[in-house]
């Protein structure tokens, strides 16, 4: 088969037969076309929470459909699942008097917070804040601004130049990021950081770091704003890692659990205070997507957070997160990794050397997690089953034995 697919993260020069063909999926597992199935360790990228072929949905998606399926929501037109989605998710926010823009992607969702953070810094008369404070380590997406913004130097190389006015701090160095306050503080618009870094390698935040950036900002008039787009919609163990960690910051930006993945939705919330910064009469907000809103799109996500407060799937994570800890650390006890992290349902396995040939040691024996340097990132549904959860340790110890 030529290669007329461009693979994103992938070699160019990789043969498309050489690719894995996934064609179903059934809870937490997923099926080649060989019939193989695998243990779904990632939730496809972070994000499939209530796990694969979900009727309630994929239903929800085909009756909406049916009606009618997208029209723009630009001024003057808007759409009941696009309202009710935003609804449903300011009320299990930080933000329950808050307000969401919609987009598809997680990095859409990230650009338009950087515009954000920016524009009600101009708002506020503060025109001179545009400097954005950013940590080694965090992943932001890859859109213009997601990728300016980008902890993982590799991830930033052979664009050409990118977005002015970023700094990056160390991720857990809470007095750097003093230090560039109080020099540079008055030009500083927002501190971008998630809960918990995800694709830089899976980094809980140390004791006191969240709290101290917010209070950092507090005292010197910048934003905070976490990047959700993996932490968000139960992978902490809450809804949001904000509410997990008792740190609320004044943007969210959310995408990939919202839906589970069924289909692309994503967005910001926006606190009360930054709210009224856009409610002057005659202000025009001049960004959007043609899918902000895009009601089917609304529909699967209406379906899966009503999926996942029936069963509790956010705080199900807790469950996920025990067991892993329990086979991480019995892997570490028995000399087979050196060190495990990670928080709710997504952890990290330290191997100390590159992680990529035991990744695809332990894909061919049917379990998939994602290698990050030189650790294997897990991050199952969390649906996923005890025994699952078993054949995924017990997988990974007979190819690290």
């Amino acid at each position: 088969m030529t290669n007329t697919l461009l693979h994103p993260f992938s070699p160019p020069s990789m043969p498309e037969d050489d690719y894995i063909d996934i064609v179903r999926g059934e809870g937490s597992l997923i099926f080649d076309a060989t019939g193989k199935d695998y243990v779904d360790g990632m939730a496809n990228l972070w994000l499939c929470q209530v796990g694969h072929g979900r009727t309630e949905i994929i239903d929800a998606v085909t009756t909406q459909m049916h009606q009618i399926e997208a029209y723009n929501t630009f001024a003057p037109f808007t759409n009941g699942p696009a309202a009710q989605v935003a609804e449903m998710i300011v009320e299990r926010s930080p933000h329950p008097d808050g307000r969401v823009f919609l987009g598809s992607s997680g990095s859409e969702a990230v650009d338009t917070a950087l515009k954000f953070a920016r524009q009600i810094q101009q708002r506020r008369g503060q025109e001179g804040r545009q400097i954005v404070v950013k940590r080694t380590n965090g992943y932001h997406g890859t859109n213009f601004g997601g990728t300016s913004a980008q902890g993982i130097a590799p991830n930033r190389e052979g664009w050409g130049d990118l977005v002015p006015h970023f700094l990056e701090v160390p991720h857990d160095d809470l007095e750097m990021v003093a230090s560039i306050f109080a020099e540079q503080g008055d030009r500083i618009a927002a501190v971008l950081t998630e809960p918990v870094q995800g694709a830089g390698g899976v980094f809980p935040p140390v004791d006191g770091y969240l709290e101290g950036l917010r209070r950092l900002c507090d005292d010197n008039g910048a934003l905070l704003v976490f990047d959700e787009v993996i932490c968000g919609f139960g992978r902490t163990g809450k809804w949001f890692g904000a509410q997990t960690f008792d740190v609320t910051p004044d943007l969210i930006t959310f995408a990939k659990g919202v839906t589970s993945g069924y289909l692309p939705l994503s967005g910001v919330i926006m606190s009360r205070s930054v709210c009224e910064e856009f409610d002057e009469s005659g202000f025009l907000l001049r960004t959007g997507y043609t899918y902000s809103g895009h009601q089917t799109s609304c529909a699967a996500g209406i379906a899966n957070l009503q999926i996942m407060t029936n069963e509790g799937l956010h705080q199900r994570a807790n469950h996920v997160g025990e067991k892993l800890r329990e086979g991480l650390s019995a892997l570490q006890a028995d000399g087979l990794i050196e060190s495990w992290r990670g928080m709710g349902a997504i952890y990290a396995a330290e191997l100390g050397r590159d992680a990529i040939p035991v990744r695809n040691a332990i894909l061919e024996a049917g379990v998939i997690l994602r290698p990050i340097g030189t650790c294997l990132a897990i991050c199952p549904p969390l649906v996923i089953t005890d025994a699952e959860l078993g054949r995924i340790i017990d997988t990974m110890a007979s190819v690290l034995g």
